[in-house]
């Protein structure tokens, strides 16, 4: 079964496009190296919770919304394979010199997934 990992991120409104151009080059790097998917997400429904949320997980200021990530790989062995690589590609080092976002605020975490269901493309729902 796959492996999954995901990030929440906070990214301030200002800096949306930076992120996304950060994140379609860093897709990139992560297909490269053998990531099986890749996923970038900006907040589109998050509601706030009255005791947690994912904006208070990140602790995300006013002006700032959320990113994640999501990278699917085939196992927790494999993952630790691509992440090696691509924590190591100097051309992603390179692109990554300026984070459009708190990089200390971001939450992250490998995930093994106990189901694993699929149903058609979403994209084309």
């Amino acid at each position: 079964m796959s492996y999954v990992d995901v990030a929440v991120i906070p990214v301030p409104e200002d800096k949306v496009e930076a992120y996304k151009k950060m994140a379609r080059t860093a897709g990139k790097y992560w297909i490269k190296h053998g990531a099986l998917h890749y996923y970038e997400c900006m907040g589109d429904d998050v509601p706030q919770g009255k005791v947690t949320d994912f904006a208070r997980s990140v602790k995300c200021k006013e002006g700032e919304t959320l990113g994640v990530s999501v990278v699917i790989t085939r196992n927790r062995k494999h993952r630790d394979e691509v992440m090696k690589k691509v924590m190591s590609d100097p051309g992603l080092a390179a692109s990554m010199k300026e984070m459009p976002f708190d990089g200390k605020r971001m939450i992250f975490g490998g995930f093994k997934p106990f189901v694993d269901l699929a149903g058609g493309d979403p994209a084309k729902a």
